[in-house]
């Protein structure tokens, strides 16, 4: 049985998508190189920010990799503080749903900024633990992120749902053997495929379909 769900926040909950890729693009416009959507998918997404900058400037030294980060973040809450920040309400919904079913809740990700969108959207009370870039060394598709949070709520892997819309998330969260389902936000169903079931929307499978993953 599935006791457990672990939540990515990026483009699970929230999606600063649009914020993240036009903070990485501006940044690596600095750097003379032309960042693409593809990019952004293939070698950033749901990895930590320094992993990131290094997938594409790879000649940059260790301090100069953290100097381009922090140049990215500072366009991304640039970001945040200015435009509305869009929320995937279908999320929302299963959230409270399973908290009134006592399904204990993480949200972990890769994002240090992740426990202030979460007070900001007003749900950070929703969840027994939060996982966020400072607490894990080793980014997805280590499973390392995910492993923290089983770890922080006392289940095992094979107990928990992994709830993930990038490819490294899916592949962090089969790494770390627990049943997953990927939210195919970017028409990239190969890129999920290691997941136990893809949907466009969680308004799309049911919390009876989501607690039987556990059957399987």
């Amino acid at each position: 049985m599935i006791k457990g769900a672990i939540f990515d926040l990026d483009g699970v909950i929230v999606n600063t998508v649009p914020f993240h890729f036009k903070a990485w693009q501006k940044m690596f416009q600095q750097y003379g190189y032309d960042f693409t959507m593809a990019d952004y998918l293939a070698k950033v997404d749901g990895r930590p920010r320094l992993a990131g900058v290094a997938a594409i400037l790879t000649d940059l030294s260790p301090d100069e990799i953290t100097k381009a980060g922090d140049i990215k973040q500072g366009y991304y809450l640039e970001l945040l503080e200015n435009e509305p920040l869009e929320i995937f309400e279908s999320t929302i919904v299963l959230i409270k749903e399973m908290k009134t079913n006592k399904i204990k809740l993480v949200a972990a990700s890769s994002s240090k900024n992740a426990v202030m969108i979460l007070k900001k959207i007003k749900i950070f009370e929703l969840f027994d633990a939060n996982v966020s870039g400072a607490d894990f060394k080793k980014g997805k598709p280590d499973p390392e992120i995910f492993l923290t949070a089983a770890k922080k709520i006392g289940l095992a892997p094979k107990e928990c749902v992994v709830f993930e819309d990038a490819k490294s998330g899916v592949e962090a969260a089969f790494a770390g053997s627990f049943y997953c389902v990927g939210i195919n936000r970017h028409n990239d169903r190969v890129g999920l495929q290691l997941a136990n079931r893809v949907v466009k929307d969680l308004k799309e499978i049911s919390l009876a379909e989501i607690v039987g993953l556990g059957k399987d």
